[in-house]
């Protein structure tokens, strides 16, 4: 009899201590997702909007050309310099105009079919960033390419105002120092580099802004 009063009184003391428990634990602060610091701006990149043009010079002509974005977002703390976020723009999107010359470049140099991202993934700014207005600076960060990571650093100009914000940045890419192949031939020589410039534009938001 002992053993059974005993038993129930052990159920009863859960029964009353469960509810009050979740009650206390309910009542307490919960661990919010990590917020950007108030300080960090954080640029939107519209894809359908943002251009990506590139020229490479031959000892015959100058090849012009496009990519298409795919998706953007950079993170800017003015106050460390600290950057964070990633571009990415669709290989597989090269464009030059000529067929020919595109399926020797998606097959041969980009790999594009094993390769389809281009990324750039910035660490840290150079430079004054503004919260409103025009600024110039230094973006610099990892620049993956046909499977490998290289070091780049981009000047970029931006015009910041509410919302939205445009920007323009230009740099080279030694894609055959980095290792692609040279499209060259007996009679037709390429060089090293090709000129890329992006125009970007998109949305703007604080860090301090919920």
């Amino acid at each position: 009899m002992k053993s059974i009063r005993s038993r129930l009184a052990i159920v009863f003391y859960f029964l009353v201590a469960a509810p009050t428990a979740l009650m206390v634990l309910s009542a307490l602060p919960q661990h919010a997702a990590p917020q950007p610091p108030a300080s960090e701006i954080v640029f939107g990149i519209d894809q359908a909007q943002s251009k990506v043009h590139w020229t490479l010079g031959t000892t015959l002509h100058t090849v012009h050309g496009t990519f298409a974005f795919k998706k953007g977002t950079l993170h800017l703390d003015p106050a460390t310099g600290k950057a964070s976020g990633e571009i990415v723009v669709y290989a597989t999107s090269g464009d030059s105009g000529n067929d020919s010359r595109d399926k020797k470049m998606h097959k041969e140099v980009l790999e594009s079919g094993q390769y389809p991202e281009v990324i750039f993934r910035p660490d840290r700014v150079e430079g004054k960033v503004a919260p409103q207005g025009t600024f110039t600076v230094q973006l610099h960060g990892l620049f993956a390419l046909h499977g490998s990571e290289h070091e780049l650093t981009v000047p970029v100009q931006a015009e910041l105002a509410r919302d939205h914000w445009t920007g323009n940045a230009k740099f080279k890419v030694p894609f055959i120092d980095w290792g692609l192949k040279n499209p060259s031939s007996f009679l037709l020589k390429v060089n090293h580099a090709v000129e890329v410039e992006l125009e970007l534009k998109g949305s703007l938001r604080n860090g301090a802004t919920p």
